[in-house]
Parts: C-alpha cells; sequence; structure tokens
C-alpha cells in the first residue's frame, strides 16, 4: 500500500529513469511481458494495484503507470499483435490512495484510442519488436507521427490515412487504395498470372551465371519455374536442366540439382505458412546454392494496388508481397537458418557448404588485374613460357604461388624446376617485378576488406574457409589471425568522416567535390582500402546496384549514392537514369528515378572519374578537349 506522498514520488524517479517502456509526461506504459524487467520497486508497486483489481485485469495488455498521481491502470488491447494501431478496448483504473478500482470500456465505441510506436512499449526480445520498429520508421519517414496531437484516437487517424492515400497490409505501409475494390480480397488469388514469359534469362539467375556458379557439369532446376524460359535457356548453354510449377508443369518431378532457383515465388504466395512451405521444399532440392528472389522496391502510388495481408493484391488479382532487403534476409535466415548473401536488390545466393559461401564472398572483392606482360626477353623464360603462364596466371589470381596440389600443372613445372619458387623466379626475369609485387598488395588489401566486412556477420572461423582462402591467408599475412587484427584496425577508422574525407579530397583518382568524391565503378579497386571498405559498408546488404555505373562517396555524411548513366561510354555528357542513395547510419535506401525528368540531369567531365586504363579514356579526353 502507498503510504506516502514520499513514497510516491520515488514511484515516480523509477518510472522516470525506467529503460523499458514508453514514457510520456504524465504515466510510463508496459507492456504485461516486460513487468518481470522493471525496478524491483516498480514491481511491488504494480503487486499492489494486481490484489487490488485481482481477476478483473486477466488478459490485460499494458500497464499505465500514473506519474502525475497514485494510480495503475491497465489497458486491453487485444489485437496488439495483429493490428498496426489497435484500438482500446477497456481500462481498469487502480487508485492506490483511495483503494478503489473503476473501468471504462471502449468496445463500442465508434472512435477508441489506437496505439502508435507499439515496439516502445516491449523489451526488445519480444518476437515482433522488429517488425513494430519498421513499421514505426516507415511511418516517421512519411511524416505520419508529426503531430501526436491528431493521430491519438481511430477517427483522427483514418482521416490522415485518407488524406496521404495510404493503408496498411499487416505491419506493412501500401499504396492508395480505391475502398471499393477491397472486395476483391475476397476472390481466389490466382498466383499463376504472376509468371512472366520471357525472351532473356531472368536476372537472378543470369548473375548466378555472372558470378560463375556455374561450372562444366553444374544441374539446374527451378521451383515454381512458369512458363518454363530460365529452364530452357540454361538447357540451351550446355547444362542438365529442369523445373515444375504447380500451374504449368505439375507433371514434372521434384529433381534436387546443384543450382536450384526460387525466383520471385515467395512473394506471391498470400498463405504464410505456404510461403515458409516453398522455401524449405527448395532448399531441400539444392545441393549447392539455392537462389531466392522476391519483390524489395514498391513504388504502386499510380497502380491501383489493394492491402491483403502482407502484402497487396493488384489489378491483375494476384498477390505481391514487397519485402525490405534486410527483411528478406532475415526471413531467408530464419527459416533455413543459414546466412544468405545479397547478390543483388531482392536477390540472395544461400550456399549448402558454409567454406564455399566464404570463398565466394571473398571472390566479390577481388579487384580486377592483369597477368604482368613478358617485358624482356629472356631465352630460357621462352622455352618455357607455355609451362608457366597457368603459374603466372594463379599468381595474378591470388597474389602468391600455389600450395601442394593447387594447380594442375604441378607435376611438370616442379620436374623442369624443382619447385614453383625457382620457376617464378625465371618469370620474374622476363616481367616487372613491380607489377607482381602490386598484385600481392592488391591481394591483401581485397582480402582485409572481405574480412572487415565478414565482422558484421559473424566472421568465420578458420576451420570453415575453404582450403585455398586458408592458404590465401597463411601466405599473405602469416596466419589468419594476424589479418583478422589488421581487419579490425582497418573497420575500426571506417567510421571516421575526417579519415574518409583526408582520404576523398586527396585520392589520385576521381572527381573530388568539397563534400564528396566521384568515380567511375571501374575504379573501385583502385582506391585506397580505407575507401573501398566505406563503400562496402553500403554495398554489402544488396551486392551494389546492379547497373550503377557511378558512385558518390559522401565526406560530410555517412552516405554513398549510386548513380546510372545508360549512355556513360557513348555520349558526350551522358543523361542521369536513376540513383540509390544509402544511408550508412541507418542504411535505409531511397531510389530516385530521373527518367522521364525534363530537362534530363548530365553528367559533365566524365574523363575525371575513370582512370588511363580504361577502353574509352583517350575518346573522353579528346571529347573534354573539344567540349571544353
Amino acid at each position: 500500500m502507498l503510504k506516502s506522498l514520499e513514497q510516491f514520488s520515488t514511484i515516480v524517479d523509477c518510472c522516470q529513469n525506467s529503460q523499458i517502456g514508453k514514457l510520456l509526461p504524465t504515466a510510463l506504459y508496459v507492456h504485461t511481458c516486460a513487468l518481470k524487467i522493471l525496478d524491483p520497486i516498480l514491481q511491488d508497486y504494480e503487486y499492489e494495484a494486481k490484489k487490488l483489481a485481482q481477476d478483473q485485469i486477466e488478459g490485460a495488455t499494458l500497464v499505465k503507470f500514473g506519474t502525475d498521481r497514485p494510480k495503475i491502470s491497465y489497458l486491453f488491447y487485444p489485437d496488439f499483435d495483429s493490428d498496426p494501431h489497435p484500438a482500446l478496448q477497456k481500462s481498469i483504473i487502480v487508485d492506490l490512495i483511495n483503494q478503489e478500482v473503476s473501468q471504462r470500456n471502449y468496445h463500442n465505441s465508434d472512435n477508441p484510442p489506437i496505439l502508435h510506436r507499439k515496439e516502445t512499449f516491449v523489451p526488445q526480445d519480444y518476437f515482433l519488436y522488429q517488425e513494430f520498429k519498421e513499421l514505426t520508421r516507415e511511418e516517421v519517414a512519411l511524416g505520419l507521427l508529426d503531430n501526436s496531437r491528431y493521430i491519438g484516437t481511430f477517427q483522427e487517424w483514418q482521416q490522415l490515412l485518407l488524406q496521404q492515400g495510404i493503408d496498411f497490409a499487416g505491419h506493412h505501409l501500401v499504396c492508395p487504395i480505391n475502398p471499393l475494390s477491397r472486395q476483391k480480397r475476397t476472390l481466389a488469388i490466382e498466383r499463376h498470372k504472376a509468371a512472366l514469359p520471357r525472351k532473356d534469362l531472368s536476372r537472378p539467375v543470369r548473375l548466378a551465371l555472372e558470378a560463375g556458379l556455374f561450372t562444366e557439369e553444374t544441374t539446374f532446376f527451378d521451383y515454381g519455374c512458369g512458363y518454363g524460359s530460365d529452364v530452357e535457356k540454361i538447357r540451351d548453354r550446355g547444362y542438365s536442366s529442369y523445373g515444375w510449377d504447380p500451374y504449368y508443369y505439375p507433371e514434372n518431378s521434384l529433381t534436387s540439382a546443384d543450382i536450384v532457383n526460387l525466383g520471385y515465388i515467395i512473394n506471391v504466395v498470400e498463405d504464410l505458412a505456404e510461403r515458409r512451405e516453398a522455401l524449405l521444399n527448395a532448399w531441400q532440392l539444392t545441393n549447392r546454392v539455392l537462389i531466392v528472389s522476391a519483390q524489395v522496391l514498391i513504388d504502386d502510388r499510380q497502380r491501383g494496388l489493394v492491402a491483403y495481408n502482407d502484402g497487396i493484391i493488384t489489378n491483375r488479382n494476384t498477390f505481391q508481397k514487397y519485402f525490405q532487403q534486410e527483411e528478406l534476409k532475415i526471413y531467408i535466415d530464419q527459416v533455413l537458418k543459414v546466412d544468405a548473401i545479397p547478390a543483388s536488390l531482392g536477390i540472395y545466393f544461400v550456399f549448402k557448404d558454409s567454406s564455399q559461401a566464404e570463398a565466394f564472398l571473398a571472390s566479390r572483392f577481388y579487384s580486377r588485374v592483369n597477368t604482368p606482360r613478358v617485358a624482356i626477353k629472356v631465352r630460357n623464360f621462352e622455352d618455357y613460357q607455355e609451362l608457366l603462364t597457368p603459374l603466372m596466371e594463379f599468381f595474378a589470381r591470388k597474389g602468391r604461388l600455389p600450395a601442394k596440389r593447387e594447380l594442375a600443372q604441378e607435376e611438370a613445372i616442379k620436374a623442369e624446376f624443382g619447385t614453383y619458387r625457382r620457376a617464378f623466379k625465371l618469370v620474374l626475369q622476363a616481367t616487372n617485378v613491380d607489377e607482381w609485387d602490386a598484385i600481392t598488395e592488391q591481394r591483401r588489401q581485397d582480402l582485409l576488406i572481405y574480412l572487415a566486412l565478414a565482422k558484421f556477420n559473424n566472421r568465420p572461423s578458420p576451420q570453415k574457409l575453404a582450403p585455398d582462402l586458408r592458404e590465401d591467408f597463411k601466405a599473405l599475412f602469416g596466419s589468419y589471425k594476424v589479418a583478422c587484427l589488421f581487419a579490425d584496425q582497418l573497420l575500426f577508422s571506417v567510421g571516421n568522416l575526417n579519415k574518409i574525407a583526408y582520404l576523398c579530397h586527396n585520392s589520385s583518382y576521381g572527381k573530388k567535390l568539397k563534400n564528396a568524391l566521384v568515380i567511375h565503378a571501374s575504379t573501385l579497386g583502385k582506391l585506397e582500402p580505407l575507401l573501398r571498405l566505406y563503400e562496402g559498408c553500403a554495398s554489402r546488404n544488396f551486392s551494389r546496384f546492379e547497373d550503377a555505373n557511378v558512385i558518390k562517396l559522401y565526406c560530410d555524411q555517412p552516405k554513398i549514392t549510386y548513380l546510372f548513366y545508360p549512355d556513360f561510354d557513348t555520349a558526350p555528357f551522358p543523361a542521369l537514369h536513376s540513383t540509390m542513395e544509402v544511408n550508412l547510419s541507418t542504411l535505409e535506401i531511397v531510389y530516385r528515378d530521373y527518367s522521364r525528368r525534363v530537362p534530363p540531369l548530365r553528367l559533365e567531365q566524365k574523363s575525371a572519374l575513370i582512370t588511363p586504363d580504361y577502353p574509352f579514356y583517350q575518346q573522353f579526353m579528346e571529347e573534354r578537349y573539344i567540349y571544353s
């Protein structure tokens, strides 16, 4: 029992200093699941109220600790988990001074109070915490929560949504809704209409080909193949290729394969259990790599789409769920118990073997280098050039000499020279030694960037690395442990904008602006390791904006922008088509389309963005002189 105002003052202090719950000027609101982790003083205080209210508070959702008067209220929001903005059904108010219990009912009200920012009421380990938090982020970004005075009740909130042309699908914001078209929700979803006939390979499968995931004996299976375009085109390339679709090819067998494609399937399945089952079934058929893709970018204000479950129904009566990029990864990881690797926006590669996954991740950071040319005529080298060429190519690729059994020509080379080192000594006589040293240093930098970024997703132990990757660390750093120490030092510096600014302003490459460095994408590998890591912090979540050919690294704020100029190589002043901006503080992605802008935004001095080894460098320099 509350015995004095001094005791209540202690309660108020506990409320105001609580790390749990939502604190407002006159109350602290806490979800009932969080009561057990409150300050013990507040727990004892709430226990006194519970004794007075007894079974009347059974099923309460939130507990309100009044800080203006000694009252505790138990608030009932039966749809707290399912409704993005649940309505208050009733409240039980306990007056701890007068020892009285009263009740207010709202279940028949046309305008009950509603909740916002639900993540503030629950602890961070609450099973829906991230979903609540993401919804709040979206609403804040749209300015929906700017004026709390006009959003606290159901009717005011609905009026605001109507004015903004916004509705909800579960805990996701969706496009403007035509109220009459809500009738479509009762119709059967026609999933097969989401399948698209294609003249070319789908983007996910094309990326897998370009990433080198297909080797000579690779088998391919398309789970949910639609019209079967990918199956046919992969077969035309000489691979064993099959597919199955519940509507178009239901008679085909479900066949295991090295590479399985689940292409834009999980975003057209409206049933949550079936969506999960499709992902699990495709994973079960996978021997090496599963390709998972889904829609992630949404711009549907002009297309009249209808909210349904956690997605939308289109005018063709098909379902579409739009994932956030990180949401898609979390979904794949949680269902399959894996660490999915982003290949592009909305596309992930999932490897069965973790060592193959790490080898693929490391390869993504390998800079392009050329095998040094033979510059000096050395008679003995000319005699052995054909034998030594594979050795030179290996060194150019890895920055080191091969370990045992890493090179097919090992026996022949050692039979002639005894060791790789002696063989390579002859190579050095005929080529520029500095070029080989530069390759080794470049590969060290590539591996450091891979290791630094791996820190974000539980850096692998040496045992989880592919054998050739372990050899890389041993040869180039002495040990994996030493490499990790260097990578940590690099990662520690990436948050220092002063260092980033210094490197941007003193870069040997790119166009230097007051607040940024602008480069062509082909120049990225030539930048200082810290700048490459800075960009990697943006692209690690989606493996870089696929179409981007220009990158802008800001040095006055943590931000990277990717720009796409379709006619970069052909037009003196190429027009900007689109951009994708990544905020490194929040990892929020903003996509902008400039393709219809009049007049178009044109790029000037494009020759400043490239290096002399760019294929059109000389042409660009001549154009710069002509148009200057």
